[in-house]
């Protein structure tokens, strides 16, 4: 069955799990401040800004016979609710690998965001993975920036972290990967989103290839 999620405050409810009371824990603020973060992605803009590691913007399109087995993952997100890849089998689903301090994620946040809107009425789902954020601070950038979707806080255990290993560079945040409908990895971007285009152009050849 194809399930559409939709952001913590408005999609439909998955498996509610028994940590949605220690994630309140999280609710304090870690991390950067928002002063410092938009600092931080002024100078990234800029080309000053140190004290990250980022890929380099380099994009790579798995061809349908190459790619790897199907990625098996499960996580929290921000309402407590659990996703799962079982979930999202039989949609097309952007994974973007994130975190709060990351001037590069902040700047390419507003792109993301205007894709998800512009494909999810075609059964696309984005999912954030954040990696380094508790609960709180995932809020704010989710707030601040108007993202709609939802992530999974894989801070604590980095799970989804490891489902992906060998298709996500530990040293490329943020990365951003398109996954087929068979849950296979069939695109990756390292490092920012520079041209929405191109994100745009991977998820539409990947939503095709149900149709051929």
């Amino acid at each position: 069955m194809t399930t559409n999620l939709r952001t913590p405050r408005h999609r439909r409810p998955f498996r509610t799990v028994a940590a949605v009371a220690a994630l309140g824990a999280l609710v304090a603020l870690a991390g950067c401040t928002t002063e410092d973060g938009d600092r931080l992605a002024s100078q990234f803009r800029e080309g000053t800004g140190q004290g990250y590691i980022s890929g380099d913007g380099a994009y790579t399109v798995i061809a349908e016979a190459d790619r790897t087995e199907p990625v098996t993952f499960e996580g929290v997100v921000e309402s407590g609710e659990t996703i799962s890849s079982d979930d999202l089998l039989g949609q097309v689903v952007v994974v973007n690998f994130w975190y709060a301090a990351c001037p590069p994620c902040r700047v390419e946040a507003p792109d993301l965001e205007a894709i998800w809107q512009e494909f999810e009425s075609q059964g696309v789902q984005f999912v954030g993975v954040n990696i380094r954020d508790g609960l709180g601070t995932a809020i704010t950038f989710a707030d601040e920036f108007g993202i709609t979707y939802p992530s999974i806080l894989d801070r604590d255990d980095a799970a989804v972290r490891l489902a992906f290993a060998g298709q996500v560079a530990p040293n490329a945040v943020p990365t951003t990967l398109v996954v087929d409908q068979e849950g296979r990895v069939a695109a990756r971007i390292s490092g920012l989103l520079t041209e929405p285009s191109t994100l745009r152009a991977m998820i539409r050849d990947t939503l095709a290839e149900a149709e051929s």
